[in-house]
């Protein structure tokens, strides 16, 4: 089956740490999916570890076009799409094309409270070119990241001649 590039991007609200599961059984339907992660080190008694953990803990990102929505929320862990007014209300595609470019790169990317204000610029030079965040930190400049309806934002450290400045 090809996979459903077309179409928009959902957030998929998802069972507790069955991220990694539904975006498996996603991609087995066909369907373009999102986890982005972080990683963290965790200490026990006997080792260290690193681990890779989801920026949006509950959330899967889902591509599909109409019509095949009821295929994604049928997948094993989805609990539901987000909506709006009882209709699956899409993300921003520059919220998605920035969660993808930081996904893909080394960056050192932190879930973060979220925010919404700020000066909003676009990352113009370097590995994170083309990302669109708000400036944000007094001490180390951080782009803040957010995923407006689920309330939820990730930063990432950035040296601040790497930016220009987008009209409001």
């Amino acid at each position: 089956m090809p996979y459903l590039t077309s179409g928009l991007w959902f957030a998929l609200q998802v069972a507790p740490n069955m991220e990694g599961k539904v975006a498996l059984a996603l991609e087995a339907k066909g369907f373009e999916q999102l986890v982005p992660r972080y990683k963290v080190k965790r200490t026990w008694s006997d080792r260290i570890k690193m681990l890779g953990l989801p920026l949006f803990p509950g959330y899967v990102f889902c591509r599909f076009v109409d019509g095949t929505h009821g295929l994604a929320v049928s997948t094993y862990g989805v609990i539901r799409i987000v909506s709006f007014g009882g209709k699956p209300y899409p993300l921003a595609s520059d919220e998605v094309a920035s969660l993808q470019k930081l996904s893909s790169s080394a960056a050192n990317v932190k879930p973060c409270p979220f925010q919404n204000l700020g000066a909003k610029v676009r990352i113009v030079d370097g590995p994170l070119a083309g990302v669109v965040g708000i400036i944000s930190g007094n001490k180390k400049r951080q782009l803040v990241v957010s995923i407006e309806i689920l309330m939820r934002s990730v930063a990432v450290e950035i040296d601040l001649d790497q930016v220009s400045l987008l009209a409001a």
